[in-house]
């Protein structure tokens, strides 16, 4: 995701292998199933060109963590009982941020 996001543009898994791992140490098929598995979690987009395809990113390591916290969430029909539990883990700096973000207005 880090170096689809720093690319600014759409990328072949070759081209994404080349700027992890230039000096040869990862191989294309792990690069490409890793884009598949990004492209089914809607992270990533895809577009064939020629035989292949070319990814870009959708969202930032951040809103790949969102989406996961929400489907975990979704996951559970007892919503108030998974945030109460939630809340009640994190440490009092990640609260106080938390907080915070409850406390300003929301998108209308």
């Amino acid at each position: 995701m880090t170096t689809l996001r720093a690319a600014g543009r759409s990328l072949t898994p070759g081209q994404v292998r080349d700027l992890i791992a230039p000096e040869g140490g990862l191989s294309y098929s792990a690069v490409v199933t890793t884009l598949v598995r990004l492209h089914k979690k809607q992270a990533v987009t895809r577009r064939r060109e020629g035989r292949s395809y070319r990814y870009g990113a959708l969202v930032d390591a951040a809103g790949m963590v969102a989406q996961r916290m929400s489907a975990l969430l979704n996951a559970e029909a007892d919503h108030a009982n998974v945030l109460r539990r939630f809340v009640s883990e994190l440490d009092a700096g990640d609260e106080e941020v938390l907080r915070r973000l409850l406390g300003e207005p929301g998108p209308e």
